[in-house]
């Protein structure tokens, strides 16, 4: 059977993972958040996954299997049959001349080999001659796998469409935010066109159609989803924002809903809430080693405001998170607020906004500075009286960090000014402003390298070739598999740009200069636009040329324009 959270912790300090200081934090936070004791050890990064799981499986004995660095292809999940999967939460790992591993978060559970080996003695004489052996792996690694089990959506949709009046509605909403959370999407499209309803996920960033099913089961499926939401059924004609949390096998997740009307229905979007960033730190999101210095130095002054820029979905949330992470230790009082809470943070104090008791940003950071803060974060600066707000609290003794929209680091302090902030204050507390745009990663199990003519990327990637030299270089691109749905890509990393609060900066911020001056300063102290840093991240096979051009053209950031490549093959 599995072993709880108390057997766990046991394990840990009798392997020696953690010291026996943190355990009577880490219960306490488990009984007032009414969340696992192994949560808190990893949002606080005292514990990682993978040592987590090498410590379990040194307990039962046996191997840990690293299912993220060789994961199971489709064809393999499939050689075990689902109902046998899903009994024992196993997968076939590994396959040699002598011996079958298969991957399992139950190796104690009886009967588990027994039934493994008499399933392949009937189906494949093959493997039922090696030697069967198990090793452990997490079950939330193992659960993701079980997506190659289900039908496609459009499949699914198709088998009920003829009798929707009997289908269920929480039924079809399950099947739709199950197979969005396998396949790791941020969001949920529901587009009403004349005859059907287009359902997509936004995957790694890029949207794709997962299936199409009728009105007349939409109807149903958008009435449940008002309901979930708290919403209003009656009303067609305005806007509507709920959130609903979804519950599935012992497991929540928060969703964000929108409901708008359009010419054919009302158009649902559901925004899935980014989990996953809990666990990462300044090391996992992109940063090469020079700015993550810049930002690390930044960080740990008592004072002053580190801002990030960007669009919608670009990730600064993860970036701000990373930085608390950092930061968050029982010497300091962090207090954020946010517009929503993505998930909690052990030992950060988050404040939610909420229109409906008119705790805005502004009212909620007036409020925060009363409360002796060290640390302040303001999930965006939105209007004239947060930003002042938020460059007093970070003059008065504050380190405060907020997202802001604008669309490069350079363009951020003259629309601070814009909006009435003295160019004397903002000289005073900035410390470093960040740009950032997500692109998609090539996926590591089916990367490949590939030459290519200076000429050829010339007259294809004009903009691109620059940063080349010689006359052949090597780029890199994915084949396509089943890790990465045959995309070529799995996941995402940031480009980045960073202006530092230099003396010379500041004196500049006090002449109100335009965009452009920033930038020319900035670069003169070494500053890299995000075009550079993604040609940097192509070189090294992080992601395409493509990519980079896709969230970060140079035509369309003429500030940037190099006068020379500093960028040099690795």
């Amino acid at each position: 059977m599995k072993i709880n959270d108390k057997q766990i912790i046991q394990i840990l300090l009798d392997g020696n993972y953690i010291p026996k200081d943190v355990v009577p934090d880490a219960e306490k936070y488990a009984k007032h958040e009414g969340a696992s004791i192994i949560d808190y050890l990893l949002t606080q990064g005292i514990l990682n996954k993978d040592l987590l799981g090498q410590a379990i499986a040194e307990f039962y004995g046996i191997p840990y299997a690293d299912i993220n660095s060789n994961t199971p292809t489709r064809e393999t999940v499939l050689k075990i049959p689902e109902e046998i999967a899903k009994k024992y939460n196993v997968v076939l790992f590994s396959v040699d001349k002598e011996k079958v591993v298969f991957a399992t978060d139950s190796p104690a559970k009886p009967g588990i080999l027994e039934e493994l080996q008499s399933y392949f003695v009937d189906k494949d004489d093959e493997i039922a001659q090696k030697e069967f052996a198990l090793a452990y792996c997490l079950e939330e690694d193992i659960k993701p796998l079980f997506v190659h089990y289900r039908k496609p959506l459009q499949t699914r949709f198709s088998e009920i469409s003829a009798d929707a009046k009997l289908t269920a509605a929480s039924d079809l909403i399950d099947d739709i935010v199950d197979d969005a959370l396998a396949y790791k999407s941020s969001d949920i499209h529901f587009e009403p066109q004349k005859k059907d309803v287009i359902i997509r996920f936004r995957i790694d960033g890029i949207l794709s159609e997962a299936g199409r099913i009728s009105k007349a089961i939409y109807e149903n499926i958008l009435n449940r989803i008002k309901v979930l939401a708290k919403l209003r059924i009656d009303e067609h004609s305005a806007a509507q924002d709920g959130a609903i949390r979804y519950e599935r096998e012992g497991k929540s997740v928060d969703l964000r809903v929108s409901v708008v009307p359009i010419y054919d229905g009302e158009k649902i979007a559901i925004r899935i809430l980014s989990t996953y960033i809990q666990g990462f730190g300044l090391n996992d999101i992109g940063l090469g080693p020079v700015h993550q210095d810049i930002l690390t130095k930044a960080s740990m002054k008592p004072f002053g405001m580190i801002l990030v820029t960007g669009p919608t979905g670009s990730g600064k949330t993860t970036t701000l998170y990373s930085i608390l992470k950092s930061l968050n230790s029982p010497e300091r009082n962090i207090t954020t607020i946010e517009d929503p809470v993505e998930y909690k943070i052990a030992g950060v104090n988050q404040i939610q906004v909420n229109s409906l008791t008119n705790l805005t940003f502004a009212k909620g950071l007036r409020s925060i500075v009363r409360q002796d803060p060290d640390v302040i974060l303001v999930g965006e600066i939105r209007d004239e009286e947060t930003a002042e707000i938020s460059v007093n609290a970070a003059l008065t003794g504050h380190l405060l960090l907020s997202t802001f929209h604008a669309n490069d680091a350079a363009t951020a302090i003259p629309r601070l000014i814009d909006m009435n902030i003295e160019p004397f204050l903002l000289s005073s507390t900035l410390e470093v402003i960040i740009a950032q745009r997500l692109v998609r990663t090539i996926c590591e199990k089916c990367r490949y390298s590939y030459e290519v003519n200076i000429d050829d990327l010339k007259r294809d990637y004009p903009q691109a070739a620059f940063y080349f030299s010689g006359k052949k270089t090597n780029l890199y691109k994915g084949k396509g598999c089943d890790k990465c749905n045959h995309t070529g890509y799995s996941g995402r990393t940031a480009l980045f740009e960073f202006i530092v609060g230099s003396r010379t900066l500041r004196d500049l911020i006090l002449l109100n200069p335009s965009a452009q001056q920033v930038w020319d300063a900035a670069k003169k102290q070494g500053s890299i636009s995000m075009f550079e840093d993604g040609m940097t991240k192509v070189k090294n096979g992080l992601t395409t040329i493509e990519e980079v051009l896709r969230v970060a053209n140079p035509e369309e950031m003429s500030l940037y324009a190099p006068k020379k490549s500093r960028i040099k093959n690795k």
